[in-house]
């Protein structure tokens, strides 16, 4: 076995919290080494080491048996160490097109004019494209683009520069299956060039497809490591908690009054209309993959487009938001989904990330009344398990987890009517998985919750009621209860199941 790259006795602090305590790592060439850790563990900071963000404190790293420390991004990409991080902005620049996103390393080649090197770059740029199946408008601004093109673009970018280390950060928290089997096809073809890859995620589905190997961190150590034939993903999961994960049975809640209705909704011009109703006290799954109108319903219900067709009814009467202010002063509460681009104001500490869309009830006059904000923040910092200093912290010293959970604590913290969680789970471990659902959970008394996930397991874990939809289409509606898993694997799918889904579409069983 080839060793592309071996870590020894890293130690990373800032100020007085040690994030990487003497960690030792071998990455082997013609391998996927699989990372596992909780929010918090080390991760993003050892990758940040890895790609030239970070320096170490103490302790090495060698790159095919020569030290190698770089001192920048650029520097770790000269020497072969490629990453695509799991914040998507980092990996292209939205006022750009997609040509120029694709082939940015060469922009500044000089050696033919503008027109010519323009027409060059293009044509390059559609033959990497087709190494993903990429069907893109290469001239398109990659702003106007969808997060799941945003995010192929970025991995197609990385693929243009011959890695010799490839590191992906949840390289598929934002892709549909088929966009997923791509990137996994990808991995395989680098894997036999001997490309060393480096894949951080907590998706079964990811590690069951591609993982020769697993390591696990925990408190910014090396808690285990797993190695094929058979990967032990149950014991990953264990020594990256340091306790086995307990799954504990749902109970499925009693439904109150109804409080929202679609009646003779449409999501697009080709698909079928149909009823749904959503009642206080009752926490509901739409799910589907990527494109099958999950979005669309969240976006119309907290007044960001409109339906295609149909009517919105809150409390019985006519409801048509003009805009997301709208929505909220009639008690309809969204977490979006891309919390970096969409949520996360970097410039706040946690207290202002998290009562921001609220600052008039917590102000006299002109005046904030920063004992209630901090308080506010203080609970909701308890109830999530977010870990951090103090309410004070930066948000963007946090983990991406954490963060996350700012973002949920934002909209948990004051009472909605509904509350729409738009992948609320997106690039959580599972622990912080657990720590969100049981809050939203515990919570939901008072409103009717919409949670949209594309992973399935996302729905049964969190959800009374579990909604298919398939391509724009609704597809079906069933109780979470293990007797129904087959009957909505077919439905999620796109394969018929029967007559088994309420034909009627309305949410009442």
């Amino acid at each position: 076995m080839k060793l592309a790259c071996q870590i020894s006795g890293i130690v990373k602090s800032f100020g007085p919290n040690q994030v990487l305590k003497e960690v030792d790592l071998e990455l082997p060439s013609a391998k996927v080494t699989v990372l596992m850790g909780a929010n918090g563990a080390g991760k993003s900071t050892l990758v940040k080491i890895l790609c030239g963000v970070h320096k170490a404190d103490s302790g090495n790293v060698t790159l095919f048996g020569k030290d190698f420390a770089p001192a920048s991004p650029a520097d770790a990409f000269q020497s072969g160490v490629v990453t695509v991080h799991q914040t998507i902005n980092n990996g292209v620049i939205p006022d750009l097109d997609v040509a120029s996103n694709l082939m940015i390393d060469r922009l500044a080649d000089n050696s033919s004019g503008f027109f010519l090197r323009t027409q060059k770059l293009r044509d390059e740029a559609r033959k990497v494209a087709s190494t993903m199946d990429l069907d893109l408008d290469i001239t398109a601004a990659v702003r106007d683009l969808g997060l799941a093109d945003r995010q192929m673009i970025a991995i197609a970018r990385a693929m243009t520069r011959a890695p010799k280390l490839l590191i992906l950060d949840e390289p598929t928290s934002s892709l549909s299956a088929n966009e997923a089997k791509r990137l996994f096809k990808l991995l395989s073809n680098l894997k036999e060039q001997g490309v060393a890859i480096l894949y951080i995620s907590h998706r079964m589905s990811d590690i069951r497809a591609i993982a020769d190997r697993i390591v696990t961190m925990r408190d910014g150590k090396i808690s285990g490591i797993f190695d094929e034939p058979s990967l032990d993903y149950e014991g990953a999961v264990t020594a990256m908690l340091g306790q086995k994960m307990v799954h504990a049975k749902l109970q499925v809640q009693e439904k109150g009054m109804p409080i929202f209705e679609l009646r003779n909704a449409k999501l697009s011009k080709f698909s079928n209309p149909f009823d749904l109703v959503f009642y206080k006290n009752e926490i509901i799954a739409i799910t589907g993959l990527l494109g099958s109108g999950k979005t669309a319903i969240a976006s119309a219900i907290f007044g960001l487009n409109g339906l295609f067709e149909g009517d919105m009814l809150l409390h019985g009467e006519a409801y048509r938001p003009k805009s997301p202010a709208d929505a909220i002063s009639n008690g309809i509460f969204m977490c979006p989904k891309d919390r970096s681009t969409n949520a996360v104001v970097s410039d706040f500490d946690i207290t202002n990330n998290m009562v921001l869309p609220f600052l008039d009830r917590h102000s006299w006059f002109s005046f904030l009344k920063s004992k209630n904000l901090a308080k506010k923040a203080s609970v909701s910092i308890l109830d999530l398990g977010i870990v951090c200093q103090s309410e004070l912290d930066q948000v963007t010293t946090l983990s991406g987890g954490n963060q996350q959970k700012v973002m949920i604590g934002r909209w948990l913290s004051e009472k909605s009517e509904i509350l729409l969680l738009d992948e609320p789970f997106q690039g959580v471990d599972i622990k912080a998985r657990r720590d969100i659902g049981s809050q939203i959970r515990q919570s939901s008394r008072e409103r009717a919750t919409l949670v949209f996930v594309s992973e399935l397991d996302e729905a049964v874990e969190i959800a009374d009621k579990i909604v298919v939809l398939h391509e724009g289409s609704y597809a079906g509606i069933f109780e979470n209860k293990e007797s129904n898993i087959v009957d909505i694997l077919s439905l999620y799918s796109g394969k018929s199941a029967g007559d088994v889904a309420m034909k009627s579409g309305t949410l009442n069983g």
